[in-house]
């Protein structure tokens, strides 16, 4: 009879892992970049980052994180990126090349997901 038990528990709990793996990786992507890029009013150094997003849409909010620890955050829109066949960040110029470049949009390829990000506020083109 424990066998039983101990049989129908390790089943649910199987059943039940998937299921949490993709409701923790829905909502996160990474992103990597190359140069200095600023999203909302942080300017971000080269390297593998966190994203991850909540809000049922269209209006999310966003946190970027490296290394366990929060970077930035802003807004951004989620829209469906069927599309999409590759990871890509879409930036914004900065003007006469002084100030980092602002990251406008991230595409998650294996999510089929992008994130617009809201323009950052007066600050923008801190350093």
């Amino acid at each position: 009879m424990k066998y039983g038990k101990y049989c129908i528990l390790a089943v649910a709990v199987a059943m039940l892992l998937p299921v949490s793996a993709l409701a923790r990786e829905k909502n996160q992507g990474t992103l990597t970049l190359f140069d200095k890029a600023q999203i909302g009013n942080t300017v971000l150094k080269p390297g593998t980052y966190l994203v991850q997003w909540t809000g049922a849409g269209p209006e999310v909010q966003v946190n970027v994180s490296q290394n366990k620890q929060t970077v930035a955050t802003t807004t951004a829109m989620l829209k469906d990126e069927s599309n999409v066949h590759q990871d890509a960040v879409v930036l914004n110029r900065a003007p006469n090349h002084t100030a980092a470049e602002g990251v406008a949009e991230i595409d998650f390829a294996k999510l089929k997901e992008a994130l617009v990000l809201t323009p950052a506020t007066s600050n923008q083109n801190r350093q």
